[in-house]
């Protein structure tokens, strides 16, 4: 199958490619020039279009005439951890229009979309969150996310979340606990996470284009809910990052999903996070070696 990534650069775009190259024809698009991925082994002759900005139709128009994609896996987006995440137009120019661009390209090539939002469409003052559920968020990242959800029959919007490491910019959850070696930090108790190592999530998209390519619309995808504290004590143990975590029981947010119409429609059920996080550490292992 031939799959274009796009966002090859980012958290979940790398691990995209790290994980489908060899199974299938893969591309991706890079926002910056060659020499800016000299240092990454990942992009390979013949793998990237180099100096594409998703901003830019044509140019996106002209990658997909090159290539003549099978399926589209849209990994660009103004996460919340960014600064631009606060500037309404770029949110609203990358995070709402392009999906929708992308899939009436998607249309006119006769190619599948897979489009991945976040659980921060909700306020968290919940959790559980179904598809039936009202979003409510109250910031920009999360409403220009919601405007940006795509249901046509040939797109897939993923609504989740994720940790897992970067290549660059190192603004997450995971890169900014591995950079506090020798401190303290706080793990929140009653922050409640859903979502999955990039990895885990990268075999997620495997089963839907490969033993489901007829589920569209919109699909809550989530593992079993953990506080953030649990995830950084597990991260901490099983990558041996030498840091102290302390109790916080004073911030509380549950933006956890409800996944069982996912499941009942693909058969899939997440492994223990035991497993994921061990499965993370050999792919970061990988990366490096």
């Amino acid at each position: 199958m031939r799959l274009l990534i796009l966002g090859g650069g980012g958290m979940l775009g790398h691990q995209l490619l790290s994980h489908f190259k060899g199974r299938h024809d893969v591309r991706v698009t890079l926002r910056l020039g060659r020499e800016a991925y000299g240092a990454y082994r990942l992009f390979e002759p013949g793998t990237a279009f180099y100096g594409v900005d998703a901003k830019q139709t044509d140019a996106l128009v002209q990658v997909m005439a090159e290539f003549r994609p099978e399926a589209v896996l849209n990994a660009v987006g103004v996460i919340k951890q960014r600064s631009e995440s606060k500037a309404i137009l770029s949110s609203l120019e990358i995070n709402s229009l392009l999906p929708h661009r992308l899939a009436l390209l998607c249309r006119t090539i006769g190619a599948r979309l897979i489009h991945f939002s976040t659980d921060c469409v909700f306020s968290g003052r919940k959790g559980n969150y179904r598809e039936t559920d009202q979003p409510d968020a109250e910031d920009i990242y999360g409403r220009t996310k919601l405007l940006g959800e795509v249901s046509e029959p040939h797109c897939l919007t993923l609504r989740t979340s994720m940790v897992g490491p970067e290549l660059s910019r190192k603004t997450g959850l995971l890169e900014w606990f591995l950079a506090q070696r020798g401190q303290t930090v706080k793990g929140f108790t009653k922050a409640i996470f859903s979502g999955f190592p990039t990895s885990e999530l990268a075999r997620i998209v495997e089963l839907v284009l490969t033993d489901v390519p007829a589920i569209h619309g919109l699909y809550h995808v989530a593992a079993q809910p953990i506080s953030k504290y649990d995830l950084l004590t597990l991260v901490r143990d099983r990558l041996h990052v030498p840091v102290t975590i302390e109790r916080d029981v004073t911030f509380q947010c549950d933006r956890s999903l409800d996944a069982s119409r996912f499941h009942q429609d693909t058969g899939y059920l997440p492994p223990a996070w035991e497993a994921m996080i061990d499965d993370m550490a050999h792919h970061m292992t990988e990366r490096v070696s």
